[in-house]
C-alpha cells in the first residue's frame, strides 16, 4: 500500500521561489509514489488579520499554482481546508489535549507575537489545528522545511498523547526533509530565509514575477567582493544561495556550476542564474493564467473537497467516539 503524504501551504501573498524549490517542486515528484493530500490552509491564514477579498484571491491563486507546477488532480487530492469542516472539529479536540506551556514555546508564536499588544488566540493555538490537518488522513510523511520541524514534533506528541489516553487511532507521522535547496535564502540578507512576508520586495522572487523583475532582483542580490563563484555557506552566503538555486533548477551539481564559472565574474553568473529562473517559471506562469480564467479549477477543487471530506469525517467520528462525544455511532 502507498504511504500517505500531507502538506499544507498558507494562501498569504505570493508563492516564492523558495517555496517552489523547498516544497512544490518536490511534491510533483512525490505524487507518483505516494497517496498525496495537498491543502490550501486558509484557516491558518486568519491567525493574523486578512483582507477578505485579497484572501479569496490568494486561495484561488495558490490552488492554481499547485496545478501549474505539475500537481495532477488524478494522482493527488487538492483541496481548501475550510471546505472540509473536519479540520476545525479535530483541531478543537486536539486543542483540548494541548498544554499552554508547549504552545507558548513555539518559535513561530514567539516571533509573530513579539512586541504586539494584542495577540490573536489563534496564533497560539494553531499547532493543534496543524496537527489535525495531518492526523486526519493517517499521514505517514510530512514534507517540511527546517522552520516547521517544531510543529511536526508537537503533532507527533499530540497523536501519541491521544493514542495513549483514548484509543490508538492515529498514525504517528514522520518528517520528510527536502533534498538540496531546502532553504533558499533572502537575496538581500542571505543569512535569512527567503520569505514572502519580507518588507523588502528585492529579497524574494515570486513564481509570478515577470522576467524583467527577476533579472533586476538577481542582479541586485547581495554577494561579496571576492569575485569567485564558489560554494561556501559560511563566508559566501550570497553566492552559495545563488548556486543552490541554479543547481536545483538546472539539475546540475554545485561542482559542475563552479567549474563552468571558473575565472568568470559575478556579472555573467548572475545573468545566467536569472535566465535559468525565467525559463523555469515561463511554462508555470502560462498554465497558471489559463487556470485562473477557466472553470476547470473550481471543478478540481470541488472534487478534492469531496474526496477529503469522506476521509476526514470518518476520522473525526473515530475521535469523537474515542473521547465520548455525542452519541455512540457505528
Amino acid at each position: 500500500m502507498k504511504k500517505t503524504i500531507f502538506s499544507g501551504i498558507q494562501p498569504s501573498g505570493s508563492v516564492t521561489l523558495g517555496n517552489y524549490i523547498g516544497a512544490l517542486k518536490q511534491f510533483v515528484e512525490l505524487q507518483d509514489d505516494y497517496n498525496c493530500y495537498f491543502c490550501v490552509v486558509d484557516q491558518h491564514a486568519i491567525t493574523v488579520q486578512q483582507d477578505r477579498l485579497a484572501l479569496r484571491k490568494n486561495i484561488r491563486s495558490l490552488a492554481a499554482l499547485y496545478l501549474a507546477v505539475g500537481i495532477d488532480p488524478e494522482k493527488a487530492t487538492l483541496f481548501i481546508q475550510s471546505e472540509v469542516p473536519a479540520h476545525a472539529q479535530a483541531g478543537w479536540m486536539l486543542q483540548c489535549l494541548s498544554y499552554i506551556g508547549e504552545l507558548e514555546r513555539m518559535t513561530q508564536f514567539k516571533d509573530k507575537s513579539k512586541g504586539k499588544e494584542a495577540v490573536s488566540a489563534g496564533l497560539l493555538t494553531y499547532p493543534p489545528l496543524m496537527a489535525a490537518d495531518i492526523l486526519l488522513y493517517q499521514t505517514d510523511l510530512v514534507p517540511v522545511g527546517e522552520d516547521q520541524k517544531q510543529h511536526l514534533e508537537i503533532t507527533r506528541d499530540l497523536a501519541e498523547r491521544f493514542n495513549k489516553k483514548y484509543n490508538d487511532i492515529f498514525t504517528i507521522p514522520e518528517v520528510r526533509m527536502p533534498k538540496v535547496g531546502a532553504r533558499i535564502m533572502s537575496l538581500v540578507e542571505p543569512t535569512k530565509k527567503m520569505s514572502k512576508s519580507d518588507p523588502n520586495q528585492k529579497a524574494f522572487i515570486t513564481l509570478l514575477d515577470e522576467p524583467k523583475q527577476i533579472e533586476k532582483k538577481v542582479k541586485s542580490a547581495v554577494t561579496d567582493s571576492e569575485g569567485i563563484v564558489k560554494y561556501d555557506k559560511e563566508n559566501k552566503p550570497g553566492i552559495s544561495n545563488l548556486l543552490s538555486i541554479y543547481s536545483n533548477l538546472a539539475n546540475l551539481s554545485i561542482e559542475e556550476i563552479e567549474a563552468k564559472y571558473e575565472g568568470k565574474g559575478y556579472g555573467e553568473f548572475k545573468g545566467d542564474v536569472a535566465e535559468v529562473i525565467i525559463q523555469t517559471l515561463a511554462p508555470i506562469q502560462e498554465k497558471y493564467n489559463e487556470l485562473m480564467e477557466s472553470s476547470i479549477l473550481d471543478e478540481i477543487l470541488d472534487k478534492g473537497a469531496e474526496k477529503a471530506n469522506v476521509v476526514a469525517s470518518k476520522m473525526v467520528k473515530k475521535m469523537e467516539n474515542a473521547m465520548g462525544l455525542g452519541r455512540k455511532r457505528k
